[in-house]
């Protein structure tokens, strides 16, 4: 008859995994039993939840799109191309349909490069829209478990990593940003920290135990963060300098340790390879897309972002307590606060009530050291003072306007307050370390009884639910406009009319259908070229204007005079194209010019 279980047994069973002394870890099918639900089950309920804290995404995922139709529809487009081109003309990437007849046009913003696979499946406009909308959902739950292994693999518990995991993916501040793909797509940061940190057998709890290197998991990490940094800059940059920062620190400390124990630290030649190739991938990519950027700005000079962008998105210290209106739980309730802030959708930076408490308490109670503790608090308070961009003593030097100055890249990122990644991130690892250790207290003495054990489970739903709550969104979810089946009829090069103004970015959408060239397109600059085209054609059609076109090699003209009430081109159905050399015909409603 087996032995009943004993309270040492119990505590046991209820203790973080890495601190019960085990046996050689496990090989083969013993190691996929034992790592198997765990992952599993954290893998199912990242989706699980944020597929329910996206609601209602997934309702009518072909025809609507979170957010606006402003940028989601742009990088509806940006996936779509990546996967196109790479499947028809990998050498013609960086020059897209988009912005005829420039050249790097693709790259004339962030390019969400690391999502061309997905881009390779499904064409036309409509598996357009669903990828973006599957997109929008994996990507939460990606940052969900990334931070909840980051958070593990750190020293916290599942309760721990769970609570990590929820509350920095459905921060109330990345409410404001459900429009923009590029700044939601963080999980590979966590992601990447979480497996660098267990190739290095590092955490927060236990230091560096060096029989816990993984050589394999470096080398992974490194290409996480290389396919990070391929989705954007906007995000990418800062994690470039961090992992370049923490590099030189653990050299520094490796030499230290060397240095006062006269003998070497254990470190391994494999670790070093892993290091060195996962670098050398990180690097490259890094440099590659750089250079595409900078090209970029070499053929379009007003495209260099001058630190009066910067002074513009800097918020004010309110910021941070503030929700954007899109917050279930704080949106309205936080109105009046929104309305002091000159650019809510960049300032309204709340990382959510809950976990600030948590983190505040994490700070006296914690399952990590004290020193790791307070070097948290310190991250914590170094990135919000970064993110105060400007506004930090006046003008924002010494902080972020220096790194502007000093870092190269730095001044492309206008917009401080998106150091809220890295500040929710602490704030949700000492979160982590309070839970943990609150999580760990009952049964560890022999006196503590099993109800008391059996009762901390219920009282533990109380942080994580808080946290789900304060992620419930109101995200408007518009339906997305058709294209009309003339823009797929007419021959390319197209001009599409009106043409400027958001509307560029839905008739970006719309040429997912064969992807023909258009004069059309909507960045953070404008291309000389497309603002002559845009003063040409202003009186279409003309003799000088249909001259113009034909002269920079555009073949047709699609007009939709549905959307051209209050521009140049209001009432184009009446204007004649006798005397033009040109005909027109309509298609459903659309006007299709032929030059």
């Amino acid at each position: 008859m087996e032995a009943p279980p004993t309270d040492t047994q119990d505590t046991i069973d209820s203790a973080d995994p890495e601190e019960i002394p085990t046996d050689p870890p496990p090989r083969g099918r013993d190691r996929w039993r034992r790592v198997r639900p765990e992952w599993v089950l954290a893998t199912l309920a990242s989706l699980l939840v944020s597929v329910a804290l996206t609601w209602p995404t997934l309702r009518h995922p072909a025809s609507t799109i979170p957010g606006d139709l402003g940028d989601p529809t742009l990088q509806a487009w940006q996936v779509a191309w990546s996967g196109h081109a790479l499947l028809n003309s990998p050498l013609d990437l960086w020059h897209s349909n988009t912005f005829y007849p420039e050249r790097y046009t693709y790259a004339y913003s962030d390019t969400l490069l690391g999502y061309a696979p997905a881009g390779m499946l499904g064409t036309g406009f409509e598996a357009a829209v669903i990828r973006y909308n599957v997109l929008y959902v994996l990507l939460h739950a990606l940052a969900c478990l990334g931070a909840y292994a980051l958070a593990r693999q750190l020293g916290a518990n599942r309760w721990g990593g769970a609570v990590a995991g929820v509350a920095w993916a459905f921060a109330p501040w990345r409410l404001a940003h459900s429009g923009h793909l590029n700044i939601l797509s963080s999980g590979g940061i966590a992601l990447s920290l979480a497996m660098l940190a267990r190739g290095h057998g590092w955490s927060l709890r236990h230091g560096y135990r060096p029989e816990r290197r993984r050589p394999g998991w470096a080398f992974a990490g490194w290409l996480v963060a290389a396919w990070q940094v391929s989705l954007g800059f906007g995000i990418g940059l800062p994690l470039v300098y961090f992992l370049l920062a923490a590099v030189l620190v653990a050299a520094g400390c490796y030499g230290w340790s060397w240095w006062r124990r006269r003998e070497r630290p254990p470190f391994g030649r494999r670790l070093l390879l892993a290091d060195l190739a996962g670098g050398a991938v990180f690097g490259a990519v890094t440099l590659l897309l750089g250079l595409v950027f900078l090209r970029v700005v070499d053929l379009n000079p007003q495209a260099q972002r001058t630190l009066d962008w910067t002074k513009m998105f800097s918020p004010p210290l309110m910021g941070f307590l503030t929700a954007p209106g899109d917050s279930w739980l704080w949106g309205e309730r936080h109105a009046a606060a929104r309305e002091q802030l000159s650019w809510p959708p960049e300032m309204a930076l709340l990382p959510g009530m809950t976990l600030i408490g948590l983190a505040a308490a994490g700070l006296i109670v914690s399952a990590y050291p004290l020193r790791r503790r307070v070097a948290l608090g310190a991250g914590v308070l170094g990135t919000v003072l970064l993110g105060l961009g400007a506004t930090l003593g006046g003008d924002g030097d010494p902080g972020y306007l220096t790194l502007s100055t000093h870092l190269p890249g730095w001044d492309a990122l206008r917009t401080p307050g998106r150091m809220m990644h890295w500040t929710s991130l602490l704030l949700a690892l000492l979160a982590a370390g309070l839970v943990t250790a609150l999580a760990e207290s009952p049964g560890r003495r022999p006196t503590d009884r099993r109800w008391t054990r059996l009762l901390m489970p219920l009282l533990l739903l109380v942080p994580l639910a808080l946290v789900v709550v304060e992620g419930v969104n109101t995200t408007p979810h518009p339906e997305v406009p058709r294209p009309p089946a003339a823009l797929r009829a007419a021959p390319d090069p197209i001009l599409v009319l009106p043409a400027g103004g958001v509307g560029d970015l839905t008739y970006m959408l719309w040429t997912t259908d064969g992807f023909p060239r258009v004069t059309n397109g909507l960045a953070g600059f404008e291309p000389v070229s497309q603002a002559q085209t845009k003063a040409a054609v202003a009186s279409f059609p003309d003799p000088g204007s249909v001259a113009y076109l034909r002269g920079i090699g555009v073949r047709s003209v699609v007009a939709v005079p549905s959307r051209a009430a209050g521009t140049p081109w209001e009432g184009i159905e009446a204007r004649p194209v006798d005397g033009l050399g040109i005909t027109r015909e309509d298609l459903d409603g659309t006007l299709v010019y032929h030059l």
